[in-house]
């Protein structure tokens, strides 16, 4: 016997969110749970990306901070670091 592949999860929303998530999930011709899948994995993607920005911004403070004016002067730093 297979175990479930799935888990349920009780979401408590306001009634004009819950009537517009009925609506799309209507007009998408998708369940609740596969809108609230899908809403997910953007979410996911969203903060995939944040953190990429946040990553840049931090990579573009250090440049500044340390001077570095290209691509070419970080990778002269990086070989010398790396000793080679």
């Amino acid at each position: 016997m297979l175990g479930r592949t799935t888990q349920t999860m009780t979401v408590s929303l306001p009634p004009e969110i819950m009537k517009e998530v009925e609506r799309r999930a209507r007009i998408e011709r998708k369940s609740k749970s596969q809108l609230f899948r899908d809403m997910f994995t953007v979410y996911e993607e969203m903060q995939r990306e944040r953190r990429w920005q946040n990553a840049r911004q931090a990579g573009r403070r250090a440049f500044k901070r340390l001077n570095i004016t290209s691509e070419e002067e970080l990778d002269r730093i990086l070989h010398e670091v790396r000793g080679e």
